[in-house]
C-alpha cells in the first residue's frame, strides 16, 4: 500500500530522513498526526504502542505521550512543542523523552505532507540526535509505528 521507506540522504548519521506514501488524502494523513483520537490508534512502534496522548496541535502548542512495552511493561513519556502548524502541509514539533532523572536529548520533528492525488507523501526529518545510534533507534520505531499508521489510515474515511 505504500513505498518502503526510503532512507535519503542526511546531512550525517545523526540525523533521520524518511519518506512514505500513504493511499489516503492529504487532509486525512495531517489529521491522524494532530487529532490525538486519531493518533492513539497508531502512535508508538507495535511492541511499544502509545496508551496517552494529549495534544495542543498551534504554535506554542504542547503535546505529550506514553508509551507502554508490550515486552517489559515498561512506560515511556514523551513530550513537546509544536512550533509550527500549517494544516494540511506542514508540522513541526520538538521531541523529548521524559526520562525519571529529567528530560532526555531534544530533536526537532519536520514533517512535510505532499498531495498525490488521493494519495499522501510523507517527508519526515528528525534531528539532530545525540548518538548516531539513538538516530537507528528512532528509525525502527518511527517505521513500525509509520506501518501502524498505514493500517489505520486505511480504516478511515474522514
Amino acid at each position: 500500500m505504500f513505498d518502503q521507506n526510503v532512507r535519503e540522504a542526511a546531512a550525517d548519521d545523526r540525523e533521520l530522513v524518511m519518506t512514505r506514501r500513504f493511499e489516503a488524502p492529504r487532509a486525512l494523513v495531517f489529521k491522524a498526526w494532530t487529532d490525538p483520537a486519531h493518533a492513539i490508534r497508531w502512535w508508538g512502534p507495535r511492541n511499544c504502542p502509545a496508551i496517552m496522548l494529549e495534544m495542543d496541535p498551534k504554535s506554542g502548542g504542547r503535546w505529550r505521550g506514553c508509551l507502554k512495552s508490550t515486552e517489559t511493561g515498561a512506560f515511556k513519556p514523551q513530550s513537546g512543542v509544536f512550533r509550527e502548524v500549517r494544516p494540511p502541509e506542514r508540522l513541526v514539533f520538538t521531541f523529548g523523552w521524559d526520562e525519571p532523572e529529567g528530560r532526555g536529548p531534544e530533536t526537532l520533528v519536520t514533517i512535510d505532507f505532499l498531495e498525490e492525488g488521493d494519495r499522501t507523501l510523507m517527508r519526515f526529518r528528525q534531528g539532530r540526535f545525540n548518538t548516531a545510534p539513538n538516530c537507528e533507534g528512532h528509525r525502527f520505531g518511527w517505521s513500525s509505528t509509520f506501518d501502524r499508521l498505514e493500517e489505520v489510515l486505511a480504516t478511515q474515511s474522514d
